[in-house]
This record gives structure tokens, sequence and C-alpha cells, in this order.
């Protein structure tokens, strides 16, 4: 992430107000419980007032009486003090409960936002993620989400518990003194001062360090995958050198963020001694000099009991301002965190305003009639205008007319392509790196959609087919291999998830791939993991075609599906590959000419223009660009 995207993410940062009211928004579904919990919340911050002002009741009514007595009866005081361990009892269980449910709250919450990133971010077009790093996106489902945790968990209920003990002490303290609760407000306002100067600091970095967090994260991510080409080409240190510039930004964000976070409890703290110190020195002097004293319970002197219970008071008033300066500090980066979650919700999911629904269909002559089981035969479903439905066979035609595209707006990669595959036809594009292959096929599945021209579909324009619809008619074998954690059959079954086993054994015959899974260790049941790493590249490709297989779609796409695999093995790939375009419009990008041989059309591009189409044979003839790439005059780069 550069240093621009830094100063996004920090001026995307700016709508607090509305990112807490959005976070707050996901309490609703736990509405009774939280209510609950504010309850329990209320029951134990009364007890700490109350647990100051027993010692009021303590030394007055029952001790100093006592020491007066010279038969002393301790019924009285008994009684009194089971009444406060009752009391103290109930604040304990309340706030045993409140954080036991603040933790079912959180982890619900947290679960309803996984599980709405994951399904958002399915929808989201394939440009979201050729241009955000996938350890940056995966920074959001752990560190920021993590710091929401701790938010919810932690830091909401202790600030509930801070504010109502902060109310019900302030009372307390009015109902025992006017006059010592002035020396305490007065210390409230430096308390605030201390606060406002240093939690703001502390924030500003907090915000960073998310920001840098997710840089790292992209970076670790970045290098893992890539660790063969950083050790082919000796890159050890400069990875490290990239690392240590990006872990170290993070480091200072890191540091000055807690560093002000840490010494702000230490600050309030001393001045709690103080005001404690100050509190206990007046209210002596106006205990001696039987100054008046005024408090909500009426005009009376200040006595021992009092002193002390405010001195108690003083210090469960102070405490739970420290807490929530502290508390601030995690609830800063995690409406941080918060803000990098929905920037993720808010990005604009992929646009489909397709009508056009692939559908199965019985063939009866001419005569196309929509079905639900399996007839071998597919057709679209066309609205008209006049509310009726119209079916189209699909049978793979696909053109091109005059389609200029470029992935950014000033910027066209393919210029006035024209092109059209016939049913059956195998479409082969050969050109140098960067030319526009790949990008012919992204438009053909509608990754990105064209800015000029029409691209047709067995004479319907995509753009009015549904994606979902138009991608299930695709079958695709890229040249890296994809596999997930499952069993080799779970991995085939990929391509249709209603395919039985029979069905998926059947495409793997059809790829030439059955012979070496029924050698693997527990042959289709064997679980791969890690990407399928214990399989050789060839192996894992003819599960790729086995997988594109089973689809059974009308048109392929083979994007350079053996570029990275030897001879050999390429022959063996091949002959799957061929079993599986036989009868079926296909797409060939290959940097062996060798596979394409046997194109119906061959297709050279150079810099996003088409500049020769033909057969093997008549582009020979031509002597063109294709006979200089044949004979070895120029070479694909």
């Amino acid at each position: 992430m550069s240093s621009k995207d830094n100063k996004k993410h920090m001026s995307a940062a700016k709508d607090t107000k509305g990112t807490v009211k959005r976070l707050l928004g996901y309490l609703g579904a736990y509405k009774v419980r939280f209510i609950f919990v504010i309850i329990c919340i209320a029951i134990s911050s009364g007890t700490v007032a109350y647990s100051a002002l027993f010692i009021q009741g303590l030394i007055d009514n029952y001790i100093t009486p006592l020491l007066t007595q010279s038969q002393a009866d301790f019924s009285g005081l008994l009684h009194y003090l089971i009444k406060v361990a009752i009391i103290l009892f109930a604040g304990v269980i309340a706030s045993y409960l409140y954080n036991r449910f603040m933790v079912v709250i959180g982890q619900g919450i947290l679960k309803k936002i996984r599980d709405e990133m994951f399904s958002h971010m399915q929808k989201l077009p394939i440009r979201y993620f050729d241009t955000h790093s996938h350890g940056d996106i995966m920074s959001h489902y752990t560190n920021d989400t993590d710091t929401l945790r701790q938010m919810i968990s932690q830091s909401i209920p202790q600030l509930l518990n801070s504010v109502m003990t902060i109310i019900v002490v302030f009372i307390s303290m009015l109902s025992i003194s006017f006059w010592l609760t002035l020396i305490v407000i007065a210390f409230v306002f430096i308390i605030l001062k201390v606060i406002g100067s240093v939690a703001g600091r502390s924030g500003k970095y907090f915000i960073k360090q998310q920001v840098s967090l997710g840089d790292v994260n992209g970076y670790v991510e970045e290098m893992i995958n890539g660790q063969k080409v950083v050790k082919v080409f000796c890159h050890e240190e400069q990875a490290k050198a990239g690392f240590d510039l990006k872990n170290g930004e993070l480091c200072v964000n890191a540091t000055k963020a807690n560093s002000y976070a840490n010494i702000l409890m230490p600050i309030l703290n001393n001045i709690g001694f103080i005001l404690y110190v100050v509190v206990a020195i007046v209210g002596g002097a106006l205990g001696i000099s039987g100054v008046t004293n005024i408090s909500l319970t009426g005009v009376s002197v200040l006595t021992l009991g009092a002193i002390a219970s405010f001195l108690q008071l003083s210090r469960s008033f102070v405490n739970p301002i420290s807490q929530v300066s502290q508390q601030l500090n995690f609830v800063v980066m995690a409406i941080a965190g918060a803000e990098r979650i929905f920037e993720l919700l808010d990005e604009e999911v992929e646009e489909d305003d397709g009508n056009i629904t692939l559908v199965r269909a019985e063939k009866n002559g001419d005569v196309l009639t929509e079905c639900t089981q399996r007839t071998g035969h597919w057709a679209w479903k066309v609205p008209q205008t006049d509310g009726s439905t119209e079916l189209v066979e699909m049978l793979g035609h696909v053109e091109f007319h005059d389609v200029d595209f470029g992935y950014v707006p000033d910027k066209t990669v393919l210029h006035d392509i024209t092109l059209y595959a016939e049913p059956g036809q195998k479409v082969a594009f050969v050109g140098a790196t960067g030319a526009g292959k790949t990008t012919i096929t992204n438009l053909i599945n509608r990754f990105y959609d064209i800015q000029k021209g029409t691209i047709t579909y067995d004479g319907l324009d995509i753009g009015r087919i549904k994606k979902a619809d138009l991608r299930r008619s695709l079958g695709v074998v890229l040249q890296d291999v994809n596999l997930f954690t499952g069993t080799v059959m779970e991995n085939i079954r990929y391509g249709k998830l209603d395919a039985t086993d029979e069905e998926c054994i059947a495409a793997a015959k059809l790829a030439n791939a059955d012979g070496f899974i029924r050698m693997l260790p527990n042959g289709y049941d064997t679980v791969l993991s890690g990407d399928g790493s214990g399989l050789s590249q060839g192996q894992r490709q003819l599960i790729s075609i086995a997988r594109a297989a089973v689809a059974d779609p009308p048109v392929m796409i083979l994007d350079e599906a053996t570029s990275s695999i030897d001879t050999r093995t390429e022959a063996i790939v091949q002959r799957g590959m061929d079993a599986l375009m036989k009868g079926r419009t296909v797409f060939v990008i290959a940097h062996r000419l060798s596979t394409v041989q046997n194109s119906d059309v061959i297709m050279v591009l150079e810099q996003g223009h088409i500049i020769e189409r033909g057969s093997h044979d008549k582009l020979i003839e031509e002597k063109g660009k294709y006979y200089q790439l044949y004979t070895g005059a120029f070479e694909l780069e």
C-alpha cells in the first residue's frame, strides 16, 4: 500500500459518528440481552457507591457508638455487615452476568460482520481483487475484526460501567458534602484537559497503526506467494529491506499510539492520589473547625465517617474517569478497524442488469420446450416486450463487433476487435505478452465490460445475459490452477455441484486424469491441501480440466493451460483437452504454437490489434508474423 493509499484511508477515517451509528445498528438483534446488560451494569455501579457509603454508616452508626458503650452489643453491626455482604455479592453476580452476556453479544456481532464481509466479497468485481492486496483484504477478517471484539466485549461494558459509576458516585458525594465535591470537580477539569491532550494524539496513531498493519499483512502475503521467485533471484536481502521499511512504519505508529495510551493511566492515577490528599486535608480541616456542611441530605457537621466515605468515593470517581480514557483508545482503534470493514462492505458490487437466463431444454425437431431434466440441450430464455419469453438454442456462437476496451478509461488495450467463432470451432489467439489475448477471454466472461462495440452469444448481446448464467455456459481452464482443500472428488465437483460421483469419474477419464487419481493413497477420496501441493503441475492441470469437463459447457476457454508443464506432460494434458474440446466452441491462448496448429482459425494479436487471421496453413503461406513466429525468426515474449 502506497503513501497515497494511506492518505486515502486516513481521509476515509473521518465519519466517526456514522461509523458508530452503523456499529450500534448491529446491537438491534440483541436488544433484550443488551437491556439486561445495562440493568446488570447499573446494579454493579450502585454497589460501588454503596461500598463507599457503607464506611460512613459503619463508623458513625456502629463503631463510634460502640466505643462509648460499657457493654458492647454487636448484633446490630452483624446484621449491618450481613446486609452489606448480600448487596456486594449481588454486585459481583451482576458484574459476572453482564461480562458473560457481552461476550455472547460480541461474538454474535462479529460472526454477522464476517458473514456480511465474505458474502459481499463474492459479489465484488474481479477489478477489486486486481487492485487490492490479498493480505490487506485478509487483515479485515483478522486484525480489524479483533479490534471490534475488544471494543464490544470489553470496552463498551467498561465504558457503560464507568459512566454509570461516575453518575452514581457523584450523586453520593453530593449527599455527603457540597464543599468537598467542588474540590473534586476542580480536579476533574484538570483530568479532562490531560485526557483531551494525550488521548487525541493516541487516537490519531491508533488509526495509522491499523492502516500500517494491513500494509504489512499485504506485503507478507505477497512475499509468501512469491517465495520461489525471491530465492531464484537471490532477492532475500531486498525482500527483508522492504519488510523492514513497512514493519518500521508499523512499529513507529504502534509505539506512538501505545506510548500516549500507556502514559495516560499513570498520570491520572497520580492526579487521583493528589486529589485524595487534598480531600483528606480539607475535609479534616472543615471537620475540626466545625464549618457547616451542606449536602443533599441537609445541613450538618462533617463527621469522621463522612470524611472516610468521601475519600473512598473520590477514588471511586477518579478511577472510572481513568478507565474511560483508557478504553477510549481501544474504541478509537476499533472505529478505525470498523471504518476499514465498512469500506469493504461499501465497495460497489458487480453490476448485473441482464434478464436472459439459461435453462434446460427439450428439442423436438426445431421446437424447444423448457424442462427440468437433463436432456443434453440448453436454451437462452429471452424475455419479450409483451411479457412472453422466447427460447433460443444455446449453440456456442460467439461474435465480437468493433470492440474497444481499456482497464482504465484513458488507456485502450483492445482496438476495433472483430471476430467470430462458429459453434464447434476452435479459435486460437497468438501474440506477445500484453497483446490482449487474455483480455479477450475476460470480456467473454464479462469480468470487465467493454467501452465500445458489442459481443454477442448465439446472437444475443452478452450484456443482456445474467452473469451467473453466462459463466455457467463457459468452461475455463486457466494457466494458474487453484485447487481447494478437500478430496479430489470434491475438487472435480467444483465445476458442477450437483454432479454425481459417476459424472466426476467420467470427466476425469475424459481429461486423462483417472489413471493417476486411482494411484493416489485414497483414490478419489484423497484429501488435497495447500493448493494440491503434493501433486505435479501436470496432475493439478488435469484435475482442472476434469473440473471444467464435468460442467459440460458448450464453450471452452483454455488460457495457456500447458505453458508451465513439460512437453511430455503437455502431450498427456493436450489429449485430455482435445477430448474436452470435441464438439465445443473453443478459445485457446497458447505460447506453444504446436498446440494451436489444428485450430480452425488462428488470430495473431499485436498491441491490442488483430493483425492476421486464418488457418495454420493459410498463415504459413502468407509468411507474415505467424510465419516468423513458427519458423523462429521472431519469438514470443
